[in-house]
């Protein structure tokens, strides 16, 4: 939790070209790479210091351009391209060794009353504490990406049906949930926890298209790597409580893959709505 925090308080560094400048540090990874989870929410924790505090952001579209270094900070520059009667529109820059990493836009609105509805989550979900955890599932795993995951990932996620992180039981199916929520309290500030939903977000996301194909992570030359990245806030939700990130995938082809999810409240209502397309290279078929 110190490290998600940390990675989330970003540094204003004071300069002003044309854009709002800001830095922050890298969470550290096991392969080298930062997590995209992160590199998302740290762009629009900077994005979110340049708006009035009466505008919250609504929909978010990154491109993550090239793998980050977790050896390096990250330089965030914010352009702030309109400001509206209601809406407020930003692009964020990430950057390392003066190249870019990821490019998002996001857009911020302020309370307004309108039509309202959505639709309903599954019923009759297991609940998460009758689940194991990531801990319990990789406890006899001796490997640096397993322990990671294990004991040292800000969120505790539990999956229905199963984990996939060494085998796929079950039906090979595109669809799946998550519960998930931070291992700690966070403080009552509503966009540093939009801000942890857009990380969690990342975390999961392409495994229905791996779950279609009976592909886990521990398979021998996989190689994953997220494309892009769109969500759209509907509601506020705090992520310390738990959620349940549904999931599925429409298709996959040209050694890409698309997966959706919805993320609700453990009492039902729709937080926030997720799509990504990634790659996703298998050595064999294992269907």
């Amino acid at each position: 939790m110190e490290g998600l925090m940390a990675a989330l308080d970003l540094t204003d560094t004071g300069a002003r070209t044309s854009e709002d400048i800001f830095t922050g540090p890298s969470q550290w990874m096991p392969l080298g790479r930062v997590f995209g989870g992160q590199v998302l929410a740290q762009s629009l924790v900077a994005a979110m210091r340049t708006v009035p505090d009466d505008r919250h952001v609504h929909s978010m579209h990154g491109y993550f351009l090239r793998p980050g270094d977790v050896g390096q900070p990250i330089t965030f520059s914010v352009d702030r391209i309109h400001d509206g009667r209601s809406f407020s529109t930003r692009r964020t820059q990430a950057y390392q060794d003066g190249r870019p990493i990821l490019s998002m836009i996001a857009s911020f609105q302020d309370d307004d009353e309108g039509l309202e509805h959505q639709i309903e989550m599954p019923a009759d979900m297991p609940d998460p504490e009758s689940l194991p955890t990531t801990a319990d599932s990789l406890a006899q795993v001796d490997h640096s990406i397993a322990r990671y995951w294990a004991n040292e990932r800000p969120f505790d996620m539990r999956h229905l049906p199963s984990p996939i992180y060494l085998k796929v039981d079950g039906e090979h199916t595109s669809r799946q949930a998550v519960w998930m929520k931070t291992m700690g309290p966070l403080p009552d500030d509503p966009d540093l926890h939009r801000a942890a939903l857009a990380y969690a977000s990342d975390y999961s996301i392409m495994e229905p298209v791996m779950r279609r194909h009976g592909v886990a992570w521990a398979t021998p030359g996989l190689k994953v790597a997220s494309l892009d990245h769109a969500m759209w806030f509907h509601r506020f939700g705090r992520v310390d409580e738990w959620m349940l990130y549904v999931q599925d995938s429409p298709t996959a082809q040209g050694g890409r893959g698309l997966a959706t999810g919805s993320i609700y409240s453990r009492e039902g209502l729709l937080l926030a709505t997720v799509a990504q397309e990634g790659m996703l290279r298998a050595p064999t078929n294992t269907e």
